[in-house]
């Protein structure tokens, strides 16, 4: 039994780091050393332990391109110990180091600031994983489209519309985050290119802890580079398969000489063929951004980002049969040589307030506008023909996509006897409007000419190229083609904290209201959803939790009959096992899950341009995650995922225990990779991975009526580079075996099967330079 005198033997650590010019460096990671007890610096470069038990303690401090500083303090119950200002070097060694030698190079122990918590990943009653620009980079990763959804467990990419990123976990669609705020829409924003992002976070279950509203599956957090106060520069260019050609620019740097105001800048353009006939994808990225030292207590961080993509029309990656799928080789294109490509502007900005209240809090305000356009078409199939005909279609789809959103919290400590409140409380605004026009379509077929597969023409003939009519405002021509949704929540959060922070309880509550409208019709609604969680350190490196959240999202749109789609409601729990191993070189996280949703949507098969809701689904499952240094220089991402999701309530009753479309029940995937650390080849590096799907089942709703599973898809991939401080080269083979992967099911519109195959065997080489 521990005694109410123990628990009041504790105290605190503060302290401030900064560059030997005296400036204040943000983002240093501080750690007491044998302990779970641990924090990053703010902007001012300011940090505090609390509740760091009374005695000798050993605080090690460590940064990306400085010396790690240890330093010793002996500390008095229930006094605060104020350290004189440490000083971090940056130094070529270090930066050689951590390049050369990739020292925990694919693991993280802190959320990034937009995850609005301060704690430790290892003592969130959640399930969190990171994948770093260092992973992204040493796979030659592009964008989100490509295997970012490989390094974590349960993720997989669903069937993509060229330009519109859609990722599966826990039985359902994946809620895009980027900065710590809700994005999601019906198409878009454009899929973020990785030039621009610094790390992107996996957040397993509901978003409660982000204030904001989410699918109870989970979400991924696209979190933006930002400036550093270093003084850097990288520049990139990578060739390969199909015609690719790309250039990245990274510019980070001091804008005053006092480091009030820094910057950073990225730059990417790239032009991309495919391994399909005639489909291509032309992009540049713009991204900068500025932040404002305004006081010591006080930044403010503006960042803009431009997007454009150039691309054959939508739709272009399906193909069409009658007799199966895949049965047409894998260069196969549903588009023509001689249509016009889509073109896509997207536009983002943030504004980002932070004032530090006193020691202990924090407040944050941000604004974020989202706006894209869209000019251009989409295809499909009216039908196939056992001979290879395929009966295409092309309409038109102008899009205008618009997102405002604004956030204001506040972080803070509060200590009430013997227990500490980590306090997290906050204001979460936003509108979401969808304009398109749908109305305009074609043919590409007549009674001289049909695209057959078997013997492709690519051209079409002068009388069917389409003529869409743009000579009204795309708002006039959409008519009821218009989503919109507004919403407010208010979130409150205490994480109280027992027995020197070794248990961690969780209480906390959001209201939200929305009011929707879709194709003319709108709904309004008001709900109050809980969470609870519990951590508990059974040692240093050791902690289990578990969790009870439940979930309300409104979603948009009609079915095919006019009716409104009713919200997601259902509930989540949750406990898992997480464990630092070899003094915190890698970790290890293992969760089992229930998660029950209402009114789920699905693709309506009787229609593409439609959705139908299902009437309730159960999904359970186990998932594993291993990530980190197993031996100097060898480093491994590991993973497994058993997903069993079904049907359990809807208004069909034979479609009750029949499997939700768009899931694996199996995913297992790897990355093992080693660089020599030292001797005559210092620098090499070779990596080996592999990506594999079991029991896998179509996206489409019909997938369960003919040939309900896919075939299993297996992808290995190798790369070979050689790095230094300042010069880097690699070479990355994928798909070695050249295996024929795709996604796909029966689809009774067309009264045919569909896929979509995944690239061949292909390479990418890129050379960097930093300075």
């Amino acid at each position: 039994m521990v005694s109410l005198p123990l628990f009041a033997q504790t105290t605190t650590i503060t302290g401030r780091v900064v560059s030997p010019s005296s400036q204040p460096l943000s983002q240093v990671t501080i750690r007491l050393a044998a302990s779970h007890i641990g924090t990053t610096t703010n902007d001012q470069g300011e940090f505090t332990l609390s509740n760091v038990p009374a005695g000798t303690h050993t605080l090690v401090m460590s940064r990306i391109g400085h010396v790690r500083n240890r330093q010793t303090v002996t500390v008095v119950a229930n006094e605060t110990t104020r350290l004189a200002d440490v000083v971090l070097s940056e130094t070529t060694e270090t930066l050689q180091e951590v390049t050369v030698e990739g020292k925990n190079s694919y693991k993280s122990d802190v959320p990034s600031p937009s995850l609005r918590v301060k704690t430790p990943l290892i003592e969130l009653p959640q399930n969190v994983q990171v994948v770093n620009r260092q992973l992204i980079a040493d796979q030659q990763i592009f964008d989100m489209l490509e295997g970012v959804s490989r390094n974590v467990s349960g993720v997989t990419r669903q069937e993509h519309w060229d330009n519109y990123s859609r990722l599966n976990m826990r039985g359902s669609r994946v809620s895009p985050f980027r900065n710590g705020m809700n994005v999601t829409s019906t198409w878009g924003p454009l899929t973020e290119d990785m030039s621009m992002v610094e790390r992107i976070e996996f957040v397993k279950g509901p978003a409660g802890f982000m204030m904001a509203n989410g699918e109870p599956s989970g979400f991924y957090n696209v979190v933006t580079k930002k400036p550093t106060g270093v003084t850097k520069g990288e520049v990139n260019m990578t060739t390969g398969s199909f015609d690719t050609y790309r250039a990245t620019v990274d510019l980070d740097g001091k804008l005053s000489q006092d480091g009030s105001l820094l910057y950073r800048l990225n730059v990417m353009g790239q032009a991309k063929g495919s391994f399909r006939d005639f489909e291509y994808n032309n992009r540049y990225t713009i991204a900068p951004v500025l932040k404002y030292k305004l006081s010591e207590q006080t930044t403010i961080t503006a960042e803009y980002t431009y997007q454009y993509s150039q691309m054959s029309p939508m739709g272009s990656a399906y193909v069409f049969a009658a007799t199966g799928q895949a049965v047409f080789p894998r260069n196969i294109s549903l588009t023509s040589a001689n249509l016009d490509p889509t073109n896509i502007h997207d536009h983002s900005s943030f504004l980002i307030l932070e004032h530090q209240l006193s020691q202990n809090w924090k407040l944050t305000g941000q604004l974020a506008y989202f706006n894209s356009t869209q000019i251009g078409s989409s295809l499909w199939a009216d039908s196939a023909k056992a001979n290879g005909d395929i009966y295409r279609t092309v309409g038109i789809w102008d899009a205008a996509n618009e997102g405002k959103f604004a956030q204001f919290f506040v972080n803070g400590d509060v200590t009430t006897g013997p227990v500490v409140h980590r306090i997290l409380a906050g204001l979460d605004l936003g509108n979401k409007k969808y304009v398109a026009d749908w109305s305009q379509s074609f043919p590409l077929y007549d009674s001289s000419f049909v695209f057959n597969a078997n013997n492709p023409n690519y051209y079409l003939p002068t009388q069917l190229l389409p003529h869409f009519d743009r000579s009204q405002s795309l708002r006039n021509r959409a008519g009821a083609n218009v989503l919109s949704q507004s919403y407010s929540g208010i979130y409150v959060q205490d994480e109280l904290r027992f027995l020197q922070d070794k248990i961690r309880l969780t209480l906390a509550g959001r209201i939200t209201s929305t009011r929707d409208s879709q194709y003319g019709s709108g709904t309004d609604e008001t709900r109050f959803t809980p969470r609870v969680g519990v951590s508990v350190s059974l040692d240093k490196q050791t902690s289990v939790y578990a969790l009870y959240d439940q979930a309300f999202l409104p979603q948009a749109g009609l079915d095919r009959l006019g009716n409104a789609f009713k919200p997601i409601t259902g509930n989540n729990t949750e406990i898992g096992l997480k464990k630092d191993w070899a003094n915190g070189r890698w970790n290890s996280t293992i969760s089992a899950y229930r998660i029950t949703k209402n009114n789920v949507l699905t693709t309506d098969p009787t229609n593409p341009n439609y959705s139908i809701q299902l009437g309730q689904t159960q999904t359970s499952g186990v998932e594993f995650d291993l990530r980190g240094e197993l031996l100097p220089g060898l480093n491994l991402i590991a993973n497994y995922a058993y997903t069993d999701s079904k049907i359990r309530k809807d208004t069909k009753s034979e479609n009750v225990g029949l499997p939700v479309p768009g899931y694996s029940r199996h995913v297992t995937n790897a990355w093992l990779s080693y660089r020599v650390r030292r001797g005559a080849v210092q620098g090499l590096g070779v990596s080996l991975g592999y990506q594999w799907q079991l029991d896998r089942y179509g996206w489409f709703s019909d997938a369960v009526d003919k040939n309900p599973t896919l075939p299993d898809a297996f992808q290995a991939d190798v790369a070979i580079s050689w790095q230094n401080n300042r010069f880097s080269i690699a070479l990355n083979v994928n798909n070695i075996f050249d295996a024929y992967i795709y996604s796909g099911a029966y689809y009774s519109w067309s009264q045919a099967y569909y896929w979509q195959a995944q690239a061949p065997r292909n390479f990418r080489l890129s050379m960097g330079f930093k300075f």
